[in-house]
């Protein structure tokens, strides 16, 4: 009976994977043939199916940049890069969008090092780090087991050192790739999706009028009451906007 039950599933995941295949390649057509708009619909229907893919975004966002959408195609290049940040085809249409928005923010300076260290956790994806931690682990355990086992001296001691650096490379990527999951899942960055908004020193109407933004600027999300979020932009200023003015990537 379990073999039966696993084979239905096996043969339903199948179903399920030709068809979104069908609707990727469906998509494909539409877009090749200038069909934008079909295009789009039928990204959205594989994204709806729960098969997210750096690819289905990044198309989306190409769809969408063709039909003058030009904030949409900026919220899917960003979904995109999250599941595929080191992508450059991604990064360079993502900043070609991005000259279309009127606001000009110079980002805050990072210290060297936290921007080495971004670099370096940008140039995997989560799945990415996790098979490199994984191999790493198990490179350790092969280590571990020379070490105890071999006689030479020698060898003994280039394992020891050799264990030692994989097993903080399988540390370091791990938390990597665990940092990766975390922007993925916190949605704590968004789009502007109105013209423009005023942001305001509190979380309402009458809050004093601080700054005004306009669509497309990403914003970073730090906290939330009712129907009102706390947003800081680039350049450390910071306030309050309404829910309904943003879209989380």
């Amino acid at each position: 009976m379990k073999t039966i039950f696993q084979i239905i599933l096996f043969a339903l995941f199948s179903a399920n994977a030709v068809a979104q295949n069908s609707l990727l390649e469906k998509a494909n057509e539409h877009y090749t043939k200038q069909e934008y708009q079909e295009a789009i619909d039928t990204y959205l229907e594989i994204l709806n199916g729960d098969q997210e893919s750096a690819e289905v975004h990044y198309n989306l966002g190409n769809a969408y940049y063709k039909t003058g959408q030009v904030t949409q195609a900026i919220i899917s290049y960003e979904r995109a890069k999250l599941l595929a940040p080191n992508d450059e085809d991604i990064q360079f249409n993502l900043d070609l969008a991005n000259q279309h928005v009127v606001d000009a923010i110079d980002p805050l300076p990072q210290v060297f090092f936290v921007r080495w260290w971004h670099n370096i956790a940008n140039k995997f994806s989560t799945d990415g780090w996790a098979k490199i931690s994984v191999f790493s682990f198990v490179l350790f355990l092969l280590l571990a087991g020379i070490f105890f086992f071999t006689r030479t001296v020698a060898i003994k001691r280039l394992s020891f050192w050799f264990g030692i650096l994989i097993v903080a490379i399988s540390i370091f990527s791990f938390n990597f790739a665990a940092r990766q999951k975390k922007r993925m899942t916190s949605h704590n960055f968004a789009i502007i999706t109105q013209p423009s908004v005023t942001v305001k020193s509190s979380p309402s109407e009458t809050g004093t009028d601080l700054f005004l933004i306009h669509e497309g600027l990403k914003v970073e999300i730090k906290d939330s009451l009712g129907s009102w979020r706390e947003i800081r932009i680039a350049d450390g200023n910071q306030g309050w906007l309404p829910e309904n003015s943003i879209e989380k990537i």
